[in-house]
């Protein structure tokens, strides 16, 4: 009934299905997520609290049985998933996670057809205007993680270039005067992180470096010695990765940089107006580890 064949993204298809909906609650999910029987309960208890615009669930990775870099992508949202609970305990979650969540029928409002991440916006309009998003790790959508490190790159590279489509988009949470909490936790948690923080990190390394040749050896060499380790650790991460190795303790490091190499060919991507709002099919592991 709400099948159409072409192919024009997830966002067409959320606008056909919001126009027939008339629940009091929406709920979103992934259609490659398996959510606990308890989700829909445990998000909707939240609901009788009226400044509660919308309601995010947790996104936990399973990992495949080779335990490669994407291992990083599960120890990733368990990071992610913690400060989206302290966010919910100061004031409100930074934007929901596509996988699961909620938001009331009433603040709805649709996006635009070339919005890359739809859920972050529908769940930011919502805190826009003055509600907020609350946190419930106890409702959980469970996937696998990307069958590879360049599957999940290409995801980065997408949310990175969305994140930056995001940030032109909401403009109004960069007013502290306006948004005192919120805009604090939406700099500091987003767009920091999807705009400077790769930039920050060559910098920090830089000046660590010229410190290091000019002034005392500590703290300053011991500093420059640390971050060439974290490096060195994601180097070697990602030479045992092209030879299918494993190394838990090696890949986060790897995937961190991973992560911040994606915010900088997303942000080209942007400006570039090559980012496509319709996805492109990720490749996940098939088999879960016990």
């Amino acid at each position: 009934m709400l099948h159409t064949p072409e192919r024009r993204g997830k966002i067409h298809a959320i606008h056909r299905a919001m126009r027939r909906v008339t629940a009091d609650v929406v709920v979103f999910t992934d259609a490659n997520t398996s959510l606990n029987p308890e989700a829909l309960k445990r998000l909707a208890r939240h609901y009788q609290d009226p400044t509660v615009g919308a309601v995010s669930g947790e996104k936990r990775v399973a990992i495949g049985e080779r335990a490669d870099a994407t291992a990083g992508e599960g120890m990733y949202w368990k990071y992610e998933s913690t400060l989206k609970k302290w966010d919910s305990e100061l004031y409100s979650v930074v934007g929901a996670a596509g996988e699961l969540f909620s938001v009331r029928r009433s603040l709805y409002r649709d996006v635009p057809d070339d919005t890359i991440l739809d859920d972050f916006i529908l769940s930011m309009q919502t805190a826009e205007r003055g509600y907020r998003i609350v946190y419930e790790p106890e409702a959980y959508a469970r996937e696998l993680s990307s069958e590879n490190v360049a599957e999940e790159l290409k995801r980065k590279i997408r949310i990175a270039a969305g994140g930056i489509q995001s940030i032109v988009r909401l403009p109004g949470l960069l007013n502290p005067f306006r948004y005192p909490v919120l805009s604090f936790q939406y700099i500091g948690h987003r767009v920091l992180r999807w705009t400077v923080a790769p930039f920050l990190m060559l910098l920090a390394f830089g000046t660590n470096l010229a410190l290091a040749l000019t002034g005392p050896a500590f703290p300053y060499a011991w500093l420059l010695a640390g971050q060439v380790l974290f490096y060195g650790m994601a180097l070697a991460g990602l030479f045992l990765e092209t030879r299918q190795l494993k190394n838990k303790v090696l890949f986060v490091p790897y995937y961190f940089c991973m992560m911040n190499y994606a915010v900088v060919r997303g942000i080209g991507r942007y400006l570039s107006g090559r980012q496509s709002a319709a996805w492109d099919k990720a490749k996940r592991k098939t088999v879960e580890t016990s």
